[in-house]
């Protein structure tokens, strides 16, 4: 039996760091959370308010960067800093062979996020990526669907980010983004996208504002990725009359069926149901239409953690290469406009 991986939470200011850390609490058999640190004193880049929940990080050790980076022992972070720190810290993790968990999105610019990956491959340490839909069953079951080929060939893929809540706070701390909302929350997206269909031919952007922002404010926004026989479409806007998030939607459809999930996660103690409809039997479903149950959820970071812990102990691999992190963000900042896709 693994002892549990002795791990430090670097940053209290990302906007799932509240998250992160009471799921790294919740899993005591995986993780000893031996320290945790409060970026505020050193970083300067943009941050949507305080917005930590320090109650969450009571009875936990307070310790500085330094004094974390080199943390006799420590054999794995997360990095949960305001956007624009992420990469800069993890390289300096990195650096210090720690395996970590990264969250989204990597940096404004390719280069840097390279690098660190690079890094992190010569060294063969366990990286993963933030994204929030990588442990939600219902996506593990249609990219399980679509490499059984039970959709047939995809044609069209239909999501969304939308969400209502932030108030004016949020559409102000999109203004520091050129890429607005779809840089800050396309990127969960993308990874889905990406890992089906892999390298898009054509990447469109389109960055808006809807009319009672600055016109800087990106917080209306969509992307269309190109395949030879497909388009997926992506939407995320940030004044969702209903909040959003309950509302946001998945479609995806193909010459044998189509499967469609809204919401795509919840944490209320019902299930989460999808839509299938296929025009052949397929992967033991019939044709015709069907309602698959998958079991509540009772959190969203829980499943990935858990890989993480096995990737340290060399009890599993990552699912995702690191080629394919680096193609999800090169498609990322294309679809935010940040490049022109080529």
């Amino acid at each position: 039996m693994f002892k549990p991986v002795k791990i430090i939470q670097i940053g209290v200011c990302h906007e799932h760091a509240n998250g992160k850390i009471q799921s790294l609490k919740l899993l005591p058999e995986y993780f000893d959370i031996v320290g945790w640190v409060d970026e505020r004193t050193f970083s300067q880049t943009p941050r949507l308010g305080n917005g930590c929940n320090m109650e969450r990080y009571e009875g936990i050790p307070q310790l500085t960067l330094d004094e974390a980076l080199n943390y006799p022992g420590l054999e794995a972070v997360a990095v949960e800093v305001p956007n624009n720190d992420l990469v800069p810290i993890a390289t300096k993790c990195m650096e210090r062979g720690l395996a970590m968990h990264m969250d989204k999105p990597a940096g404004e610019e390719l280069a840097p996020y390279k690098a660190l990956l690079d890094g992190c491959k010569a060294r063969s340490l366990p990286f993963q990526m933030g994204y929030m839909y990588r442990g939600n069953p219902v996506f593990q079951f249609i990219q399980h669907l679509v490499r059984e080929n039970a959709l047939g060939e995809i044609f069209a893929i239909d999501m969304d980010m939308n969400h209502g809540y932030g108030g004016e706070e949020y559409q102000k701390y999109l203004a520091k983004f050129k890429g607005g909302i779809m840089f800050n929350l396309g990127c969960h997206l993308i990874d889905f996208i990406v890992s089906i269909m892999g390298r898009p031919e054509r990447v469109e952007s389109f960055l808006m504002s809807t009319s009672d922002v600055a016109p800087g404010t990106k917080n209306n926004t969509a992307a269309v990725l190109g395949y030879p026989h497909a388009t997926a479409f992506i939407r995320a806007c940030s004044r969702h009359a209903s909040g959003g998030v309950n509302e946001r939607r998945l479609k995806i459809e193909g010459t044998n069926g189509w499967v469609e999930i809204s919401p795509v996660e919840r944490f209320d103690n019902k299930p989460l149901e999808l839509n299938i409809c296929l025009k052949k039997a397929c992967c033991g479903y019939p044709a015709g239409g069907n309602v698959i149950k998958f079991p509540p959820q009772f959190d969203r970071y829980t499943e990935q953690l858990i890989e993480l812990a096995k990737m340290i102990r060399g009890e599993a691999k990552s699912p995702y290469t690191f080629e394919h992190d680096c193609l999800v963000h090169e498609v990322t900042l294309a679809a935010a406009g940040y490049t022109k896709w080529s």
